[in-house]
């Protein structure tokens, strides 16, 4: 068997790597920033994902995503899938986007992106504003701080878990905000959540020192905002993801409440909204990245699709 040098296989690969259509994919920058919350009283933390060729000057006016952690998490988890974003960007088949992955440390950072009522029990925290702080100070803070583009068809809002809840709620709730929801195995339960749900534990639906109201959690459920979103008349682009492993339920009377059962009962619910465009994926996964990171990808190639908002000239 003949030995080749390794300075030849060495050669060879700059070769390879200077053939047309071989370059590396332009790569956007991360970087951990913050802007106050007149609401909280103290700053909201973020990642900030900024897309190669980014021009800070206000000549350019980029769309932006808002892009909402799991219980548990926190801010660096959606960092994961800058590869995806640089690579989306770099083929154009979505539009140079600004992305925010805001911190929620609240109820242990289980706090459903609400404006929690609870004021503490326990060893547990009081809850925060945290709805009127993202939706107010955060976008206010980005649209005064970034180029972007302030109309609610260049803001798509995202989250998978808790984040889903909180994609779905802001969504519908804040519909001159967002022009579209990308929302990726969501912690929704209707009519009410399971005994052993998250969203009883932590004190996010609370009211005073009690831990879990349950009229607290209707009135956020997302039933509630669907009048008051068709009242408004605009228009909503959804794209709802789950994987077909999500953890059953020991109780099969909760069975139900599995989310990706979840899933569909919201889908069936969203798809016959008037003024709702939305779509369901199934996927053969679990409650982790492997579902999420696909799902994520085509979510965000179809909303684009559907919003057709891009870079534009700043004014």
């Amino acid at each position: 068997m003949k030995h080749h040098s390794p300075l030849i296989f060495a050669l060879l690969g700059l070769f390879v790597a200077g053939l047309p259509g071989r370059a590396a994919e332009p790569a956007g920058t991360i970087e951990t920033r913050a802007g106050a919350s007149a609401i909280l009283g103290h700053d909201i933390s973020y990642q900030l994902y900024l897309p190669a060729g980014y021009v800070p000057d206000g000549s350019v006016r980029y769309p932006v995503l808002y892009l909402l952690h799991g219980r548990g998490d926190k801010m660096a988890a959606w960092t994961t899938i800058k590869p995806e974003l640089d690579r989306l960007i770099g083929e154009h088949r979505i539009p140079a986007v600004i992305a925010i992955m805001p911190d929620a440390p609240s109820n242990r950072r289980a706090g459903y992106y609400i404006d929690s009522q609870f004021t503490g029990a326990k060893d547990l925290p009081a809850g925060e504003a945290v709805e009127s702080a993202f939706t107010r100070d955060l976008v206010a803070h980005v649209d005064a701080t970034y180029p972007t583009r302030p109309e609610r068809s260049c803001r798509i809002v995202g989250g998978y878990s808790m984040g889903g809840y909180g994609a779905l709620r802001y969504s519908l709730a804040h519909p001159e905000l967002f022009g579209a929801a990308i929302v990726l195995s969501p912690a929704v339960y209707f009519p009410l959540p399971p005994p052993d749900s998250s969203t009883r534990e932590f004190g996010a639906f609370g009211q005073g020192p009690k831990i879990f109201e349950t009229d607290t959690y209707t009135a956020h459920n997302y039933p509630a905002t669907i009048p008051a979103f068709v009242a408004q008349g605009l228009p909503l682009v959804m794209f709802i993801a789950v994987g077909d492993d999500e953890r059953p339920i020991a109780d099969p009377a909760q069975a139900m409440h599995d989310l990706d059962y979840e899933a569909h009962t919201l889908y069936n619910r969203i798809r016959r909204v008037p003024g709702i465009t939305a779509q369901l994926r199934v996927v053969d996964g679990t409650h982790n990245w492997d579902t999420w990171r696909p799902t994520f990808v085509e979510g965000v190639e179809y909303v684009f699709t559907r919003l057709q908002p891009a870079p534009a000239p700043g004014r």
